[in-house]
């Protein structure tokens, strides 16, 4: 393996926390956390931008990673729960009860897997069918955290 595909894979893997023997998926969710925070300190504007090339980057790097691992949607690659947890917080005040409430409803979408996330999963090949499910999960999260602020209004 050369240089390029072993950064491809230390990217798609999370730096590696995607190797755990376990809830792979989880971990990477979690190392979505720290870009959602970065996230949250920028422009809105800006945070969207970076959240849309973070992205498509992400969709690169995870069908270059299935090319390369030669599985499909192999579950070390974590890069797609790395954008789907911050498309969960896009948007959103950086708090406590977001950070948890929106983890929580994120993996449980994620694995869910609700309409067209779902379809996409089964029916997209390469990166955009790894990514882009997740993406749907962190579009639906996000919308289940602004309705639960709109009804409860957590601080």
């Amino acid at each position: 393996m050369n240089s390029r595909d072993k950064a491809v894979i230390w990217l798609a893997t999370g730096f590696r926390v995607g190797r755990v023997p376990f809830a792979p998926g989880t971990f990477g969710s979690i190392l979505g956390l720290p870009l959602a925070w970065i996230l949250a300190g920028l422009d809105p504007g800006v945070a969207l931008m970076v959240l849309a090339v973070f992205s498509v980057a992400a969709i690169w790097i995870a069908g270059r990673a299935e090319a390369i691992i030669k599985r499909k949607d192999a579950a070390a690659i974590v890069i797609d729960e790395i954008a789907g947890m911050a498309v969960a917080l896009a948007g959103l005040p950086f708090t406590f009860f977001n950070a948890v409430a929106g983890f929580a409803a994120f993996r449980i979408l994620d694995i869910v897997k609700p309409f067209p996330a779902r379809l996409i999963d089964t029916r997209m090949s390469g990166g955009a069918g790894v990514v882009l499910d997740d993406v749907v999960a962190g579009i639906y999260a996000n919308l289940l955290l602004r309705l639960v602020a709109v009804f409860f209004n957590p601080a």
